[in-house]
């Protein structure tokens, strides 16, 4: 059978360096870095003391109480993200068959923070209280695959509805799920995306248990620096990214506006180690491989990397490996950067924001930047095109976007300009 072409026809953003799409590409282009003090909760025994917290965000100018009550964070900014991108497709038109319009989100930790606050409460009135009673909403709120529900209902989308978890992988595994379903014709549109509401307690301690996070708290904004010989970690962020996948007969048919084409997409397993990257970079390498064997093309096809870089000591030299590995001496022709470096780590909603970035790069001929750079490492090639600290202006016809995450999982997917 022939495979339809996808295209991207809305975008949706809240990120720690801007709440809407135009915001966060202008912090991007200007290398603006959203990291500060953690203000959600009282960090001074920390650890880590800080993260890439949302800023000037009323949820309740956006979402009505009662969904508030019965919703946690990361469902909120799933809806605050997704309504953006809805309304930039212009997905409200009563002509489009919302039967055939499915909904795949995703979520590394999602309801974490209920989770938290409701074991805490038990703990602190219910044990041994006969009388005390969980909340109705505690699941439902908690649950990783309630945000497409509340997407689906939200909006009288009927056609298929799932999530998708693959720890950091996450959001990029649900836009390749995406992509698939619609060019197999078995959906005509998708919102996909992630979200995660990770500046938590139980988060950041977590996770630095595990010596996995920036200790950089005397200078928070510098802390997510990829490819520096200084790096120490990566740096928690939170937020949402929603894109609209469309096929592309149709958004032309309706007069959509198209951002870009999604022409291929790679998944792959380190089968390796738990937590840590194959040193050689093997699944990274599989993956970038399996993109492009995808979408058809050779690795010269391609202008600019958006890395999954999160400025941790093994990662960041493992993926320049699988670059080098690919892509031969067209490595050193090809942009990369981090953007991870400006908005930290959102976990399984990072490949949804970072594919944003990315598709930008490709609709405004503009490179981002790697910002906090000052060290070179000797583990990492000095003439690869790291980007550092200054966005660049060149032709991106095509881009790829990487991300992995614990378990081994690794996702890559390829944006082209339109043609």
């Amino acid at each position: 059978m022939s495979l339809k072409r996808v295209v991207i026809t809305g975008l949706g953003a809240l990120t720690p360096i801007g709440n809407s799409v135009d915001d966060y590409w202008q912090s991007l282009i200007k290398g603006r870095s959203g990291a500060g003090p953690i203000t959600q909760f009282d960090a001074t025994h920390f650890k880590t003391r800080f993260a890439c917290e949302l800023k000037d965000l009323q949820i309740a100018d956006f979402i009505d109480r009662k969904t508030l009550n019965k919703t946690d964070l990361f469902t909120q900014y799933a809806i605050i993200a997704s309504d953006q991108a809805i309304a930039d497709a212009n997905l409200a038109d009563d002509a489009i068959d919302k039967t055939r319009v499915g909904v795949i989100w995703a979520s590394g930790i999602g309801g974490l923070y209920t989770f938290q606050e409701q074991i805490r409460d038990y703990v602190k009135r219910g044990d041994g209280n006969a009388a005390y009673r969980f909340s109705a909403y505690f699941v439902p709120k908690m649950i990783i695959d309630i945000a497409a529900g509340h997407i689906s209902i939200r909006n009288g989308f009927q056609g298929l509805n799932f999530a998708v978890v693959s720890a950091c992988a996450s959001s990029t595994n649900a836009m390749i799920d995406a992509f698939n379903y619609i060019r197999l014709g078995r959906a005509n549109v998708i919102v996909t995306g992630g979200s995660e509401s990770s500046v938590i307690e139980s988060s950041i301690g977590g996770f630095g248990a595990m010596r996995a996070l920036s200790r950089r708290n005397d200078d928070p904004t510098t802390a997510s620096r990829p490819f520096d010989l200084e790096r120490d970690g990566f740096v928690m962020g939170e937020g949402a990214g929603a894109l609209v996948l469309e096929e592309y007969e149709h958004a032309k048919e309706r007069g959509a506006t198209i951002y870009a084409e999604l022409i291929g997409g790679g998944l792959s397993a380190d089968a390796y180690h738990l937590t840590a990257p194959h040193p050689n970079g093997e699944g990274a390498i599989r993956v970038m491989h399996d993109a492009l064997d995808d979408a058809q093309i050779p690795p010269t096809a391609i202008d600019y990397i958006n890395v999954h870089g999160t400025s941790t000591p093994l990662g960041d030299v493992s993926e320049c490996k699988a670059i080098q590995s690919v892509f031969g001496d067209h490595a050193y022709q090809l942009n990369i950067s981090s953007t991870k470096s400006m908005t930290g780590h959102l976990l399984g909603a990072a490949g949804a924001i970072e594919s944003i970035a990315t598709i930008l790069a490709v609709k405004h001929d503009i490179v981002p930047p790697t910002i906090n750079h000052s060290t070179i490492d000797p583990a990492i090639d000095p003439q690869l095109k790291l980007t550092l600290n200054k966005a660049e202006k060149r032709k991106v016809n095509m881009a790829l976007n990487n991300t992995f995450g614990f378990g081994g999982h690794n996702a890559s997917v390829i944006f082209k300009k339109l043609t």
